[in-house]
C-alpha cells in the first residue's frame, strides 16, 4: 500500500527534476542554443538583404524601361493611325492611368479620340427588372436596318450601341465615318445608320442610366477601345460583368475596322474580362492587351488597332499566361509621312 511518504518523495522528486533542468537550460544548455539561433538568424538576415537589394535593381530596370518607352513613344507610333477616329468605352472601375494612356498612345499615332461612353453597372445588371427594361429599350431604339443578334440583353444592346458608335468606314478611305459619307456610326454587317438614328440611340441608353457620353462620340470612329475595370469580379469567367465586355467586344470587333479590349496587369489574370474575352469567341474579333497600364502596353494597344485594321488577326498581347505574345510580331514601321499610312481593306478573320 503506496503511503504519504511515497507521495511526498515523488513530489519532491520531481521538482528537483524541474530545477537541475533549469539549472542545466540556462547555463550549459544556453549557450549552444543561443548560438544556433544567432546562426539562423544572420542567414535569415543576409537573404532578406539580397531579396531587397534584388528587388530594388528589379525596380530600377523597369523604371527605365518604362522612360525608354515614353520616351521612344512618339517615334514608334508615328502616324500609325493618322486620321482615324476612336471611341472609347470604359467599364465600371477602369482605370484612369489605363484611359489616359491609351489617349496619349492614340495622340502620337495621329488619331483622334472622337468621344468616350462609359458604361453604368446597371448595364451588366442581370436581374429579371433590369433585363426586361433593357430588353425594351433596344427594341425601341433598334434600327430598321440592323438585323438582331440572337443572344442576351446585354449583347443585344451592344450591337445598337456599337451600330451608332463605330463602322468599317470605306475602302478607300484613311479617314473616318463610313461609307456613305454622312459621318454617322453603323455596324457594316447591316446598312449604316443616320447620325439623328446615332443620336437617338446614346440618349436612349443615358436617358435609361446605362451609359454617359461625353464628346463627339458619334461622330464616325471606326477603332473602339474597350478599357475593363481594375479589380477582378468574384464570378469568374461567367460573372455578369465579365459577360458584358465579352458583348461589347465581339460586336464592337465585328462593327469597326478594330477594336482593342486593354486593362490593368494586376487586374488581367485569371477571372478577369480580359480572360473571359480570351476565353470566347469574341477573341476572333477583338485583340486584347492585359498590361496596359504601362507605356508598353499602351504602345501594343496602337500596334494592335494598326495591325488589325490592316487585315491582320485580332491578338492577345501582354504579360499574362493566356497572352499570346508580348505584342504585335513584327511590329508596325510608324511612318515617315501621314500620307505613307494605309487603311483596312477587309476585316481579315
Amino acid at each position: 500500500m503506496i503511503d504519504f511518504r511515497y507521495h511526498l518523495v515523488s513530489i519532491v522528486a520531481v521538482f528537483l527534476a524541474l530545477a537541475v533542468g533549469i539549472v542545466l537550460g540556462s547555463t550549459e544548455l544556453r549557450g549552444a542554443a543561443l548560438s544556433a539561433l544567432d546562426r539562423t538568424s544572420s542567414s535569415l538576415s543576409n537573404k532578406l538583404d539580397a531579396a531587397n537589394n534584388e528587388n530594388a535593381a528589379l525596380q530600377q530596370q523597369v523604371q527605365g524601361d518604362h522612360q525608354f518607352a515614353a520616351a521612344a513613344e512618339p517615334v514608334l507610333l508615328k502616324n500609325l493611325l493618322e486620321g482615324k477616329r476612336v471611341v472609347i468605352i470604359t467599364t465600371p472601375g477602369a482605370p484612369s492611368t489605363v484611359v489616359n494612356g491609351v489617349k496619349t498612345s492614340l495622340s502620337d499615332a495621329g488619331a483622334t479620340v472622337s468621344g468616350q461612353v462609359a458604361l453604368s453597372a446597371k448595364f451588366a445588371d442581370t436581374s429579371a427588372s433590369n433585363l426586361s427594361l433593357l430588353d425594351q429599350l433596344t427594341a425601341r431604339v433598334t434600327p430598321a436596318s440592323l438585323t438582331p443578334v440572337n443572344g442576351t440583353p446585354q449583347q443585344q444592346a451592344a450591337q445598337v450601341l456599337a451600330s451608332a458608335l463605330v463602322s468599317q468606314g470605306s475602302s478607300n478611305s484613311n479617314g473616318g465615318g463610313n461609307s456613305n459619307g454622312n459621318g454617322s456610326g453603323g455596324n457594316s454587317k447591316n446598312a449604316s445608320i443616320s447620325s439623328q438614328s446615332a443620336q437617338t440611340i446614346l440618349s436612349s441608353y443615358s436617358a435609361g442610366q446605362y451609359i454617359t457620353v461625353s464628346g463627339q462620340a458619334s461622330s464616325g470612329a471606326t477603332l473602339a477601345v474597350i478599357v475593363t475595370p481594375s479589380t477582378i469580379p468574384t464570378g469568374g469567367n461567367s460573372d455578369p460583368a465579365n459577360q458584358a465586355v465579352v458583348a461589347l467586344a465581339q460586336e464592337f470587333g465585328s462593327g469597326s475596322q478594330a477594336t482593342v479590349v486593354a486593362g490593368p496587369a494586376a487586374a488581367s489574370g485569371p477571372g478577369s474580362a480580359i480572360s473571359a474575352v480570351r476565353a470566347s469567341g469574341a477573341a476572333n474579333d477583338a485583340s486584347t492587351v492585359d498590361n496596359a497600364d504601362t507605356v508598353v502596353g499602351q504602345i501594343v494597344a496602337v500596334q494592335a488597332l494598326e495591325q488589325q485594321m490592316n487585315g491582320q488577326k485580332p491578338g492577345s498581347f501582354g504579360i499574362q499566361s493566356d497572352a499570346n505574345s508580348a505584342g504585335p510580331s513584327p511590329a508596325p514601321t510608324a511612318s515617315p509621312s501621314p500620307s505613307s499610312s494605309t487603311s483596312k481593306s477587309s476585316k481579315g478573320k
